[in-house]
């Protein structure tokens, strides 16, 4: 999980930090596991575009991924940590012991050879999955059910964990990386653990090339560009934007403006709001 921090030999590697990428063991995916997948570059089905900044990058393969580790009481074996190109965490090869071989998100010490499970007889040891009420407080937790039977939702993100406050009739409550405190059936399944590459929040592009190989476009600033383009376009040299807060290209209020609704049918789960 260690990085790489490069010195200024080029105007491209100064202030460049990247993974060292030591915790992986096959570069190659399993081809079993793998499909393509058309990426839209942000355009519709008309050719035109939709979501500004999308396109190029490199060519990807999409690993299929057990979110659902839906395949109870039967042992897996951990045969290789691989990258995704898809994500930022990590994703693990694991083999099950009637010989099908699944990708799953990578947890943090979970080491090649080692063996785990998913079910409510699994033992409560790092990347294996049970429902909520079979887990103790206080256990790291991620890759979590909203819905019972529908697979890992919430806290997939590279360095991330959940974390079990309390447990109450048919309900858990959860404190999430957010800091938002929810209520989640318990029912729904969990893997144990942190996931993997936690280093990931340290990682700096360096230069614009590599924003370019991720698939992101360059965004031009609002505030140079003129009045027919952009609401907080046009004056003299460089201007405020002229307006009591900022504002997206189509007049809607942005940056900070919050825009979930205000009666969604999840309000009454959330005990503590994100900050």
């Amino acid at each position: 999980m260690a990085i790489r921090i490069y010195r200024a030999y080029t105007p491209g590697t100064r202030n460049k930090v990247v993974s060292g990428f030591s915790e992986i063991t096959q570069t190659k995916p399993e081809k079993s596991l793998v499909n393509r997948v058309h990426r839209s570059k942000g355009r519709n089905n008309q050719g035109k575009i939709t979501v500004r900044h999308r396109g190029g990058g490199h060519k990807r393969l999409y690993r299929n991924i057990d979110f659902k580790r839906n395949k109870f009481n039967i042992p897996a074996k951990v045969l290789s940590i691989e990258y995704d190109p898809n994500r930022n965490a990590r994703i693990a090869l694991i083999c099950y012991k009637d010989g099908e071989k699944k990708y799953i998100l990578h947890p943090q010490s979970l080491k090649i050879g080692d063996t785990i499970m998913a079910g409510k007889e699994a033992s409560i040891q790092i990347g294996n999955a049970l429902p909520l009420e079979y887990i103790p407080l206080g256990t790291e937790i991620h890759n979590i059910e909203l819905h019972p039977q529908k697979g890992g939702q919430i806290v997939r993100c590279a360095g991330t964990s959940a974390r079990i406050l309390a447990k109450e009739s048919d309900y858990i409550t959860l404190r999430l990386p957010s800091k938002e405190i929810r209520l989640v059936h318990k029912s729904c399944y969990a893997t144990i653990g942190q996931l993997s590459n936690s280093d990931h929040a340290n990682i700096k592009l360096g230069k614009a090339g590599r924003k370019r190989w991720l698939g992101r476009r360059p965004a031009v600033r609002g505030s140079v560009m003129n009045p027919c383009d952009h609401p907080h376009g046009g004056g003299e040299g460089r201007c405020p934007i002229g307006r009591a807060r900022p504002v997206t290209p189509w007049g809607k209020p942005a940056l900070g403006m919050k825009t979930r609704k205000n009666k969604k049918y999840s309000d009454i789960f959330i005990i503590r709001r994100r900050k």
